[in-house]
């Protein structure tokens, strides 16, 4: 197993980022896991089981410590994950809440339905697909629906 060697300073740094409660588990392990490889005379597996944890996180940590260099902050974090962005916008959850809540709805309807709201949204530009659902969420959200006449706003 390839040696980490902690300065006195990164060593203080992981044991208050250990013992405060204000990070993620994940991130708190794996500076657990950082002050065993420093210590002499443990082995991964000891370490792994120590942690609560696989021989393969320990590994993969140290190759990243000597990817960063021995920049413990960045081995800390975690790497932005892929996935895809989310499509909701803070912008078009507005306005669906607005033509939901505050318009009538269309020629020859009472009120707006979720196929109607999502496919106003796409014809006008505000979004390239929406589904009912992704509506339907969104409305939930905001506590409205369409249709309902309490719509959050306290009238006196």
């Amino acid at each position: 197993m390839k040696k980490v060697q902690l300065s006195e300073a990164d060593k203080d740094y992981l044991k208050s980022y250990e013992s405060k409660g204000n990070h993620c588990a994940r991130a708190i392990r794996r500076a657990c896991m950082l002050l065993m490889v420093d210590e002499a005379g443990k082995n991964q597996k000891q370490i792994a089981h120590d942690c609560s944890c696989s021989e393969g996180s320990v590994t993969n940590l140290v190759k990243r410590y000597t990817q960063c260099e021995g920049a413990v902050k960045e081995v800390l974090e975690e790497k932005p994950r892929s996935g895809q962005p989310t499509i909701i916008t803070a912008a078009l959850e507005a306005h669906i809440t607005a033509l939901a809540c505050c318009s009538e709805g269309p020629h020859g309807r009472n009120s707006w339905t979720l196929e109607l709201i999502a496919d106003k949204m796409v014809n006008d530009g505000l979004a390239v697909h929406l589904s009912y659902e992704t509506v339907r969420k969104v409305l939930k959200k905001a506590s409205s629906s369409p249709g309902f006449n309490n719509t959050g706003v306290l009238v006196r």
